[in-house]
């Protein structure tokens, strides 16, 4: 038996290239699952991947991507049958471990979840990590108390993955949804996935002049960091949230603890990484219910594993719109 993948190598100038192989099943890593995968799809951490390693990947060759979905070939953990339509995001898959760029993955049952009937396997991977972490955001302002009636939401790098789709399920939910980009052409695509005003990112591109700012917004969804979120945070309202999710401007950023204190600002970091499998399983199951799918095929393109290590570099410039779905037998 045997399996294709995008097979990675880095050379000694760090540079990392990519070949289609076919490999016997024996290459496959460790687990008690394996899948037939269906589809996969491309991240800011695959484009780390994919171009430098990034840090992430520490033996090579390696098969990159974090997400995928598929059907499950064979198992050994009792949790899961073959058959089975299955997701993964996260556990380092795709970074320590053979990820989604493959005809087949070999995983701990532990990390995989069974997609809810309402989302296919290439749904699941329009959704992908950037969908997944969404919800997660949401879930947070939710459990913050923020509601529709108590105001607008900022959504930053609202034209990417993450910010896409935050602005999709926000918007089906009923808030009002504010979405920054520094693409003026993107504004018609954010506005028919439910946006209800635009805000152009050199609003958010300078360090704000004093710790707080005009109250504005109830609520905040980073996916930026960096200056954005320190101008973003001064303009939220009293006992607002900020979920914050990104690092495409870096770690740091050139904020105050005032907002903090003097407008009892709550931060919720997001890790979507190695999150337990009950928190993952509710956001999963709200994706079924709570994203408007039939907006949601307008965030996707599509491409082959062949495509990668062309795209990649486009989404760490941030040129890329919405999702990447990788159909891996094509």
């Amino acid at each position: 038996m045997s399996f294709h993948a995008l097979v990675l190598t880095q050379g000694p100038d760090r540079k990392v290239m990519g070949a289609l192989e076919t490999l016997p099943d024996d290459r496959l890593p460790a687990g008690d699952v394996t899948v037939a995968v269906e589809f996969s799809t491309l991240n800011y951490k695959d484009g780390l991947v994919l171009t430098s390693g990034g840090g992430l990947v520490k033996v090579w060759p390696h098969v990159g991507g974090i997400d995928f979905a598929g059907t499950v070939e064979t198992s050994d953990n009792p949790a899961f049958r073959p058959g089975d339509k299955v997701v993964l995001n996260g556990y380092r898959v795709g970074e320590l471990h053979w990820g989604g760029y493959a005809t087949k993955a070999r995983v701990r049952g532990d990390w995989l979840v069974k997609l809810p009937v309402s989302i296919s396997t290439k749904r699941a991977m329009v959704i992908g990590t950037a969908g997944y972490t969404s919800m997660l955001c949401v879930m947070a302002l939710e459990k913050h108390g923020i509601t529709p009636a108590t105001g607008e939401i900022l959504v930053t790098g609202a034209a990417g993955g993450v910010g896409s789709i935050a602005v999709a399920i926000l918007a089906k939910l009923g808030y009002a949804v504010v979405a920054a980009t520094g693409r003026p052409q993107e504004s018609a695509y954010l506005m028919a996935l439910g946006a209800k005003a635009i805000m152009d990112r050199k609003e958010l591109v300078e360090a704000p002049d004093r710790p707080l700012l005009s109250e504005r917004f109830a609520g905040l969804i980073d996916t930026v960091s960096g200056v954005m979120f320190a101008k973003a945070l001064a303009q939220v309202k009293y006992n607002g949230a900020a979920a914050v999710c990104g690092l495409a401007a870096g770690p740091s950023f050139p904020g105050s603890i005032l907002p903090f204190i003097l407008r009892n600002i709550t931060v919720y970091g997001i890790d979507s990484v190695m999150l337990p499998r009950a928190p993952r399983e509710a956001a999963w199951q709200r994706l079924g219910s709570d994203l408007p799918l039939d907006r949601l095929d307008s965030t996707a393109s599509e491409a082959r594993l062949s495509d990668l290590m062309t795209l990649a570099p486009k989404i760490l410039k941030g040129e890329i719109r919405g999702r990447v779905v990788v159909d891996v037998n094509k």
